[in-house]
């Protein structure tokens, strides 16, 4: 079973590599039961969607 610690890295992880199967397993486990954790994946997606769009220029012509 993951700790949090562990959850979070893999989570993090994620982002820049696929997952085993056996990490993901262990991971969609530990989420199920822990909101923190699941709080912090969804937290990751919103920042990783808002980095990609203003590495796009998502952000041009908003006022400054």
């Amino acid at each position: 079973m993951l700790n949090c610690e562990k959850a979070t890295r893999l989570l993090s992880e994620s982002q820049e590599r696929p997952l085993s199967v056996r990490e993901k397993l262990t991971l969609n486990l530990h989420t199920m039961m822990c909101s923190g954790c699941r709080n912090f994946g969804k937290h990751m997606d919103v920042l990783r969607t808002a980095a990609k769009a203003f590495a796009k220029g998502g952000d041009k012509g908003k006022d400054k």
